[in-house]
């Protein structure tokens, strides 16, 4: 199936019913889910009835590998890619023409303006982004993908890891085991953070050591083939000789059953809203909510973050297709923070939790 064209096929529906002729995709991620490009300074001049993708010189090998039936124009290396875009939007006679308003600069489109000047010209927000939240079949196959490249380096990573270790050491250790079973990148700069240096929900790693502290937190994820996948767990680093708190073990337990809840929680027509609120009505009976201090979670996919949104004010309603992760969290300065992240898929009777890497307080504890 080709899964670009029927992509751009539904965006064509929602181009008509915007009341636009066409739609200028200028994001990059846009436009590799609407083509299967993955190289960049490339747009997209996007109509229900033809789409053209215009990018330059350095890439026509490359779209005749990944696109070949797309129609494809190759701008003059002495122009930019606003004026190209611009000349063509004259010459096919286009009037109401959409921009993404996230993407494009007030400097490009005042160039873009001034090359089509017969064009009236429509602001729009996330209409790319809106098809994005749903993943279709390969979509969901890639972050499957990435979700096992992740799982095997997790293995490789508890496997390996050392005393002395710093958290720098860590993190960059993190990396290869992932590039090394398969992904092109890390999601993310992988997060470790030993001790109370865990309450810093991103932290940057530092030369603090495993040896000084009882647990440690390893926030990673992989980009296999375009599509990403982003994990959390919690490692006891000295439970052998029974020093880790009762405290840690009552505030895992305390998150673990918050995130637990929420993806009993997940089924299509819920809002991402309340989902939040199922966690945040656990924790604060616990008395906790107020070290609960981010969303839930974030859709993902082409990007670490997109939609849908989880979190309180999220106008999101959950669908089948829709993938997100599920990170609760509590963190208290001074000792050190707790979290636990998986990657859900939306089914149609409820959702189907991607990863598999253990978090029941047994297999932390080692």
């Amino acid at each position: 199936m080709d899964y670009p064209a029927s992509r751009r096929e539904k965006l064509g529906f929602q181009i008509t019913e915007a009341g636009l002729e066409a739609l200028i995709v200028s994001s990059s991620t846009n436009v590799t889910y609407l083509t299967g490009f993955t190289g960049d300074s490339s747009w997209l001049i996007a109509s229900p009835s033809r789409s053209i993708l215009v990018s330059d010189g350095r890439f026509t090998q490359q779209i005749a590998e990944e696109c070949p039936n797309l129609e494809t124009h190759i701008r003059d290396t002495q122009k930019t890619i606003q004026q190209t875009v611009g000349e063509l939007l004259a010459r096919l006679g286009f009037r109401n023409v959409g921009i993404e308003a996230e993407h494009m600069t007030i400097a490009g489109f005042e160039t873009l303006r001034g090359m089509a000047t017969a064009v009236n010209w429509a602001p729009k927000s996330r209409i790319v982004e809106s098809l994005r939240m749903i993943k279709d079949e390969s979509e969901q196959q890639a972050i499957r993908e990435a979700v096992r490249i992740a799982e095997k380096a997790w293995a490789d990573f508890r496997m390996k890891m050392a005393p002395d270790q710093t958290e720098k050491e860590l993190s960059d250790a993190m990396e290869n085991f992932v590039r090394q079973n398969g992904a092109i990148s890390t999601t993310f700069p992988t997060i470790v953070a030993v001790g109370d240096r865990s309450a810093l929900p991103h932290a940057p790693p530092s030369e603090r050591r495993v040896r000084d502290g009882d647990f440690l937190l390893l926030d990673w994820g992989a980009c296999g083939h375009l599509y990403r996948s982003d994990l959390t767990r919690m490692i006891v680093t000295r439970a052998a000789s029974g020093t880790v708190e009762k405290r840690f073990e009552k505030l895992y337990t305390v998150v673990l059953q918050a995130q637990l809840k929420a993806i009993e929680a997940v089924r299509p027509g819920t809002k991402a809203a309340d989902v939040d609120v199922v966690v945040r009505s656990h924790l604060e009976a616990e008395g906790l909510n107020q070290y609960f201090n981010h969303g839930l979670g974030h859709g993902i996919g082409l990007q670490t973050h997109e939609g849908p949104n989880v979190r309180l004010s999220s106008q999101d309603v959950l669908q089948p297709g829709m993938v997100f992760t599920i990170e609760p969290g509590i963190y208290l300065p001074g000792w050190g923070g707790i979290r636990i992240e998986d990657d859900v898929l939306v089914t149609p009777d409820g959702c189907e939790v991607l990863s598999s890497v253990p978090k029941d307080l047994a297999s932390v504890l080692g």
